[in-house]
């Protein structure tokens, strides 16, 4: 394929910003921009949750720097894109064309607010983190709905400042993810921390107006003065209606990071893997992705092999003080494979060993290099009996 002479990647995300880098590292001379709506310009999201909530001189070392690399940054929402015609429309009334183009417009946070309710509070931006710091300082109860990464994350912050939390899900903390072995001991620690977690039957809703509590599928009502909705995350796709490249997961990508339009391409917490008949569509938004997905873009769309697989399960969190890091495909079924150390304790090196012949690593409060962690997840370990 020949290189593209004009590269346009929409969203001033973590994988469009990689993109944008990995372009110009691969020798990319031509034209290249980025459209996004952010005011406050590209930065990471991962330390919204674990760090700003916590030290307001955070704000400051966020940015995703793109001095030196050549880029025309347009900062106006993309509204519309014509495929056909290879252009993108800003909300601004800009028409921007392309030869190659990376969809790299993230996600929103999933809200539960019904139509006009109003004071829902979320964390997806700098904004969010800024407005829910504030909230924090002040507040004297907090309830969290949401028992993943995230949620349990703010709850370890709510908790962190005295402030009394209780996290309702329909599943414990994190059983999804990480499964009943771990799930349980991470309710524990949280519960000695002073988070209070509540397993509804069924899907919760937000009461007041503004909001002010939660009410459960059995009747019951809780309230706050803090409510927080950590109940996952929607791509951002509204803006590609009619394009045939987004549904309801998200944009399906492959292994290139190609979607089903010639030309165009994605990278972050907007895409999905697409199944192959062997493995379902897969979503990972995770920020290890949007990495290894932003340099797989750029690579193809300068039609050049792909620098690693488009997939890097990598993940880490921190529960009311204590570090968790995964190298490997997750959910963890069953107990582990190995272990070293005691998980009890909050000491302790887990693998799992996974369907596809793959194996899963886990540091549970121990400090271990992510290199470490990948050269144990790359052993072949027998499942277990």
């Amino acid at each position: 394929m020949t290189a593209p002479r004009s590269v346009l990647i929409v969203g001033e995300s973590l994988a469009g910003t990689t993109a944008a880098r990995h372009l110009r590292t691969l020798g990319h001379t031509g034209p290249l921009t980025i459209i996004g709506a952010e005011e406050h310009g590209a930065y990471s999201r991962p330390p919204l949750s674990k760090v700003v909530l916590k030290d307001p001189a955070a704000d400051q070392t966020l940015g995703l720097v793109l001095d030196g690399i050549d880029v025309d940054v347009i900062r106006s929402a993309a509204v519309a894109a014509d495929t056909r015609r290879r252009t993108v429309t800003t909300a601004d009334g800009r028409q921007v064309g392309y030869d190659a183009l990376i969809v790299a417009t993230g996600a929103d946070a999933r809200r539960l607010a019904a139509p006009g309710q109003r004071g829902e509070l979320v964390l997806r931006t700098l904004d969010d983190a800024r407005q829910l710091r504030a909230r924090l300082a002040h507040a004297g109860s907090a309830i969290v709905v949401g028992a993943g990464f995230l949620g349990m994350e703010v709850a370890s912050a709510c908790a962190a400042r005295g402030i009394p939390v209780t996290v309702v899900d329909a599943d414990r903390p994190l059983e999804r993810i990480l499964g009943d072995h771990l799930s349980a001991e991470i309710t524990a620690r949280a519960s000695a921390h002073g988070i209070r977690f509540i397993q509804a039957t069924g899907f919760a809703t937000l009461t007041g107006d503004p909001v002010s509590g939660v009410a459960l599928p059995d009747g019951t009502e809780l309230t706050a003065d803090l409510v927080v909705t950590c109940a996952g995350e929607a791509p951002c796709v509204g803006w590609l209606a009619g394009t045939g490249l987004a549904d309801r997961l998200g944009v399906g990508i492959d292994h290139a990071c190609a979607t089903t339009v010639p030309g165009v391409f994605a990278a972050g917490d907007v895409t999905y893997l697409r199944g192959d008949g062997t493995r379902p569509d897969r979503r990972a938004p995770f920020w290890s992705n949007a990495v290894a997905q932003g340099r797989t873009a750029a690579a193809s769309a300068l039609g050049l092999p792909p620098p690693g697989p488009a997939q890097d399960d990598y993940f880490w969190t921190e529960v009311a003080g204590l570090t968790v890091k995964i190298v490997g495909r997750l959910p963890l079924l069953g107990e582990p494979t190995t272990v070293q150390g005691s998980v009890s304790d909050g000491r302790a090196l887990l693998t799992w060993s996974q369907a596809d012949g793959t194996s899963t690593a886990v540091a549970y409060g121990l400090r271990r290099p992510v290199a470490a962690l990948r050269a144990l997840a790359a052993t072949s370990l027998p499942p277990p009996p």
